[in-house]
């Protein structure tokens, strides 16, 4: 699979567009399949451990469902939306998808979202908060996008929340492998033509407020932040009630000191890397040991779990120091190789492993990872 951004570089569709203004982009793939079929969609939103839902409506009233869904017979052939998110973790087949973008850092990527729909379904006209790339798979779909503004917002439904009406200056028709790129804020609203499929691949970032609330935790849940404001220098009040410009300093500085490289690596390394879905984890240990694992790769490669989410930092990687689903790990110093690899690649070759077989404490994080499901061999008949 391979991506045409109307003939732009990734460089400059990132100067030109990105969280900059909509594009709309013209068999951006040749020949796009869709990932899965109708009813193997329907069958992910049966499982309880696949996040779902269902849009639709219903005498003129928009109405909204989280699944597990049980049956579909009711929904009858117009007006209805079928929605799974975090594609990637459950079909393995989004990967080549997700890696046609990633001339964006992965620790931007939110997930792959994928919708079904019957003519007249949509979600109705609405604003979200991040970027996204609408794949059209199979079918037609219209979709209309207005410009920034103060557009009011309200809800249409408890779980729905729309805008109002908008002048778009977007009015399209995608077919199969057309894509939609929608920076922040930008209100729109997509109705199928006939039955058809989109492919959603979604980027964001955490706001401030939920990135300082998980920090308050990971302090407290390490015993971090514990240095009070020392003052050996203070000189005499004249105001019992002020806190002059002096005390706001030392307080900001108590906070900025705090806040130091460090902290904030291990914290967001950790937070980045925490997937917001479940992933397609076995249930027990496989049993896999060290050289089982030798073997296998000597024949087919390991690859990597969709939705898994690893990353290292440039100021980190040399001491061996690398976050994969929301736990730090710690390596050698001189494993820059091993932990670049596992993070870069979706799958790991005998080539990109051999070197490290004598390296116990590594090939006994690998083992382990393939033992928790981290990593698996496609085909072990």
């Amino acid at each position: 699979m391979q991506l045409d951004i109307n003939g732009l570089t990734p460089k400059e569709f990132l100067e030109q567009y990105w969280q900059k203004k909509p594009l709309v982009i013209r068999q951006g793939f040749k020949n796009f399949k869709d990932l899965l079929s109708p009813d193997e969609m329907a069958g992910l939103a049966c499982d309880e451990m696949v996040e779902s839902r269902r849009v639709y409506r219903e005498k003129g009233e928009w109405q909204a469902e989280f699944g597990p869904f049980e049956s579909y017979e009711h929904l009858g052939e117009t007006d209805w939306t079928l929605i799974v998110q975090a594609l990637n973790n459950w079909v393995p087949q989004a990967e080549d998808l997700l890696k046609c973008f990633d001339f964006i850092p992965r620790w931007r990527l939110d997930d792959v979202m994928v919708s079904y729909a019957v003519p007249g379904g949509g979600v109705g006209p609405h604003i979200d908060l991040y970027d996204v790339f609408i794949c059209q798979g199979s079918g037609r779909r219209r979709w209309r996008v207005g410009d920034l503004g103060p557009h009011k917002e309200f809800a249409a439904h408890p779980a729905l929340l729309h805008t109002e009406a908008f002048e778009p200056i977007i009015d399209v028709e995608l077919l199969p492998g057309d894509i939609l790129y929608l920076p922040p804020g930008y209100p729109h609203d997509g109705v199928t033509l006939e039955p058809s499929m989109s492919f959603s691949v979604g980027y964001r970032t955490a706001s401030s407020r939920d990135m300082v609330s998980a920090l308050a935790d990971h302090l407290i849940d390490n015993e971090l932040g514990t240095k009070q404001i020392t003052d050996p220098d203070r000189g005499l009040s004249q105001h019992s009630g002020l806190i002059d410009d002096r005390d706001l300093s030392r307080i900001k500085q108590q906070l900025v000191d705090t806040l130091d490289d460090t902290l904030i690596s291990e914290f967001s390394g950790r937070y980045l890397t925490q997937s917001k879905c479940e992933l397609d984890l076995p249930e027990a240990h496989l049993g896999f040991d060290v050289e089982d694992v030798k073997a296998i790769i000597a024949e087919q490669p390991l690859i990597r779990l969709g939705g898994l989410r690893c990353l290292y930092f440039a100021a980190t990687i040399g001491s061996g120091v690398m976050y994969i689903n929301g736990e730090q790990v710690q390596f050698a110093k001189g494993a820059s190789e091993v932990i670049e690899a596992c993070c870069n690649k979706q799958m790991l070759t005998l080539e990109d492993i051999q070197t490290w077989f004598d390296d116990e404490a590594v090939m006994a994080q690998l083992t382990q990872w393939v033992n928790a499901g981290y990593w698996y061999f496609d085909d072990l008949d």
